[in-house]
């Protein structure tokens, strides 16, 4: 249990607050158009560098996602070849530019386990597109509970966007995990927001 007061974080390490937030019926979207020349396209078998590659860029590069960098092809593809598991690319003449990825695997409920646009396309009405689909898409089965989380690794306007989305705040945690950036997994001047500590 942490106690009120600053606490050191290890060297080589990297300190998050994460805030997991949840949509337990559907909420009403708002209208929004898919930008000129994208299309949300259902990917299927996809290969594992085809998704690592689109992963870091929306989300590697700039925010230090790195959860998924760590596994292997097999690991990978046993998540995202499950039938529970569906990947949405937003596609523009063959090359993705955002994902929205649902996760059915545990009964009753959907994970919204990762959902992003490349830096070029934020403000363009792209991420609320791709909402609605999630949205429609997760209440379209029998669950009662669509859930998703943030962390302050990610964009400042992530938990923004999320509860004007519809979800809401039911829990925060701190984590803490080795530094991406000090391991061979992201570059080193990824996530110019963060800085590596200690200093070099």
């Amino acid at each position: 249990m942490l106690t009120d007061g600053y606490h050191d974080i290890p060297a080589g390490k990297v300190a998050s607050i994460v805030t997991h937030l949840e949509m337990c019926e559907r909420v009403a979207t708002r209208p929004a158009r898919v930008p000129e020349g994208l299309k949300l396209e259902q990917v299927t078998q996809p290969a594992p560098d085809w998704y690592r590659d689109l992963f870091m860029r929306i989300g590697g590069l700039d925010w230090l996602w790195f959860s998924r960098l760590g596994l292997d092809d097999a690991a990978l593809g046993e998540i995202l070849h499950d039938p529970q598991v569906d990947l949405y690319a937003l596609m523009r003449d063959g090359t993705a530019h955002g994902m929205v990825e649902l996760d059915f695997r545990q009964p009753d409920e959907c994970e919204l386990a990762f959902f992003g646009v490349t830096s070029e396309l934020i403000g363009q009405g792209a991420g609320r597109y791709m909402m609605n689909h999630a949205i429609t898409t997760a209440f379209a089965r029998p669950i009662s509970r669509f859930h998703v989380h943030t962390c302050t690794l990610d964009s400042p306007q992530a938990l923004g966007f999320y509860q004007n989305c519809g979800f809401v705040a039911y829990r925060q945690q701190v984590e803490i995990a080795n530094d991406p950036r000090l391991n061979g997994q992201l570059p080193l001047d990824a996530g110019a927001h963060v800085p590596i500590y200690p200093l070099p």
